[in-house]
């Protein structure tokens, strides 16, 4: 059954070790499906490196962004009619139970477009994943109020959906891009990744479309391991990509005026935390 899944992982001059350890996890969990290595770094030091038949390396031989070089593998997961796809991160691992326990609940599940697992540190520590649609007020306190821990622990509770425990299914409308498990034919419906957004809010964006049209879950019988270097704060390159790809998602959706946004939001909340 695994021949109807498939997963791309995008590169970008990364951590070998890292990577080999995301690549062989996807590929121990499944039986005969395809990964897709979409290499946006400016030489190909990974070309050889995985010595799979299952295994497609692309080289673009330039950086075109995460979500117009996943676009690449989904537009072959389209032209294949392949059932699911996976939007992986070249830091995440996991066990060969995973990659079924997601694949089972989507077959029963036909109204599920996207799915993500539990996300742990590697020190067994939460990930907290599953967010509320951001506003600007939201991302501008979280990039650069950090001094502020008081404000932030307030804010985080709500907007990490801290309230809900990670200890259920649940329906959330922004789910972490570190792992998307995509039934492909929403994106039919939806689109792909929006590939004007270079890097960071592709998957709020992509998330927001499919969850207006189908659910999107938090599924926490499936669990994963996230590095998560956080390179933004570490890169003064990528924050700056950070803060224009979240102009163009406010000028996309709306900036203080986003009365979807603000629907969404305050029914996760009523479920939820009853307030």
């Amino acid at each position: 059954m695994h021949a109807d899944i498939s997963a791309s992982i995008v590169i970008y001059k990364n951590d070998p070790e890292m990577l080999m350890q995301a690549v062989e996890s996807f590929l121990a969990s499944t039986a005969s499906s395809r990964l897709y290595l979409i290499d946006n770094s400016p030489t190909d030091t990974f070309r050889g490196m995985f010595d799979s038949e299952r295994v497609t390396y692309i080289f673009n031989n330039r950086n075109i962004g995460f979500g117009a070089g996943h676009n690449i593998a989904l537009r072959k997961a389209l032209e294949h009619k392949t059932q699911y796809h996976i939007i992986l991160n070249p830091d995440v691992y996991f066990d060969q139970a995973v990659t079924e326990k997601l694949f089972l609940y989507m077959q029963d599940n036909e109204q599920v477009g996207l799915l993500m697992p539990k996300v742990l540190y590697p020190d067994g520590r939460l990930q907290p994943l599953c967010k509320l649609l951001p506003s600007p007020v939201t991302l501008f306190s979280r990039r650069f109020l950090k001094f502020n821990s008081n404000l932030l622990n307030k804010m985080n509770h709500w907007y990490e959906m801290h309230f809900t425990g990670y200890n259920t299914v649940m329906d959330v409308p922004f789910l972490s891009g570190c792992f998307m498990f995509l039934r492909v034919a929403t994106l039919e419906k939806v689109g792909l990744f929006d590939e004007n957004i270079f890097l960071y809010t592709e998957d709020t964006d992509l998330t927001r479309r499919i969850h207006k049209h189908y659910r999107t879950v938090f599924y926490p019988e499936a669990v994963i391991y996230h590095h998560n270097q956080r390179a933004s704060y570490k890169n003064i390159v990528i924050m700056m990509h950070h803060i224009f790809s979240a102009i163009r998602y406010f000028n996309k959706w709306g900036w203080f005026t986003d009365s979807e946004r603000d629907s969404i939001n305050q029914r996760i909340l009523l479920k939820f935390s009853g307030e």
